[in-house]
């Protein structure tokens, strides 16, 4: 087991290294990616042509299985592509690197708000345990009263 976990580390580590060097080159990123899909399409397609699979029965699979997995639109359009396109804003690859830096920046303030409002309804759960307690003393000390009184 611990040989599987060293060879996935391994692999893991190599992929990080390799797509960071690639993500610099975008074209040749683009290029060998697109060779790996196609070679995995084509071990498929040469597998369907051994199962003599007919070609209407593949489509209906490959549809029904990638929208069951939930990949049919992602995979094909994506994601960011639709938001994009609903936004009305650039393609990543169009942005300027000030835009992304300002993303960025946005990305960060936005995060720093949700902590502070995090820490704010912290407060809140701590005062409202407080009140609590007070209410439950106040009572304590009113059921005493009455005690003495009834």
């Amino acid at each position: 087991m611990d040989i599987i976990k060293t060879i996935i580390k391994y692999f893991s580590h190599l992929e990080r290294q390799v797509r960071n060097r690639l993500s610099r080159l975008p074209i040749l990123y683009a290029f060998l990616g697109s060779i790996g899909i196609i070679l995995i399409w084509r071990g498929i397609w040469i597998i369907a042509d051994n199962l003599n699979i007919p070609g209407w029965l593949s489509v209906i699979l490959g549809i029904l299985l990638s929208m069951f997995i939930g990949l049919f639109v992602s995979f094909f359009v994506g994601d960011r592509i639709i938001i994009s396109g609903i936004k009305q804003e650039k393609r990543v690859d169009e942005k300027t690197e000030e835009e992304i830096r300002s993303e960025e920046i946005d990305i960060s303030q936005i995060k720093n708000f949700i902590d502070k409002e995090d820490q704010v309804s912290k407060k809140t759960e701590e005062e409202i345990q407080k009140e609590v307690v007070e209410l439950k003393e106040i009572s304590d000390e009113l059921k005493d009263i009455e005690k003495k009184l009834g």
